[in-house]
């Protein structure tokens, strides 16, 4: 089975997911929150995830998929692992933060 890797961009977005969601509905709900991230990320390999590529026009390899409020992009790394870019809230800029979090 393919190991997962938080790229850096996804780590910074898993900080921030944390924070706001401790801020405004406590420590319980955030630790679920990332948890279930976490489960989601661990089921991509398996196809436990509905995943659509990323579109053509933005000349990336990559996936994404929708884990309650927010779309997970992701990418099969060179050796074979699964590289979770970005995670972006559904109210978020996409076409701008994803150009940004895959360095394009």
């Amino acid at each position: 089975m393919a190991a997962v890797r938080i790229q850096a961009a996804a780590s910074h977005r898993l900080d921030d997911i944390y924070r706001y969601s401790r801020d405004h509905w406590g420590a319980a709900q955030a630790d679920r929150y990332i948890i279930g991230l976490f489960e989601a990320f661990d089921k991509i390999g398996i196809h436990g995830v509905v995943s659509k590529p990323v579109p053509a026009e933005f000349g990336v390899d990559g996936y994404y998929f929708q884990y309650e409020r927010h779309f997970v992009y992701w990418r099969r790394l060179s050796n074979g692992d699964i590289g979770i870019v970005t995670i972006l809230h559904e109210r978020m800029h996409q076409i701008g933060r994803f150009r940004e979090d895959f360095g394009l």
